[in-house]
């Protein structure tokens, strides 16, 4: 229904390769969970992400 009415999805706590698959299946736009990372600090996803050193 969201994809009809024009909005971006996020999937948000997907944990299993199953999941994800069945989320491509039906469009979903993003994604995340433990699958991709286990939740990290500030400093560390700014270092993984944007590649920041200090």
């Amino acid at each position: 229904m969201a994809k009809e009415m024009g909005a971006v999805v996020l999937a948000e706590g997907v944990e299993t390769a199953e999941q994800l698959e069945f989320l491509k299946i039906i469009g979903c736009d993003y994604y995340q969970g433990y699958l991709f990372s286990k939740p990290v600090d500030e400093d560390t996803f700014m270092r993984q992400v944007f590649r920041v050193d200090e």
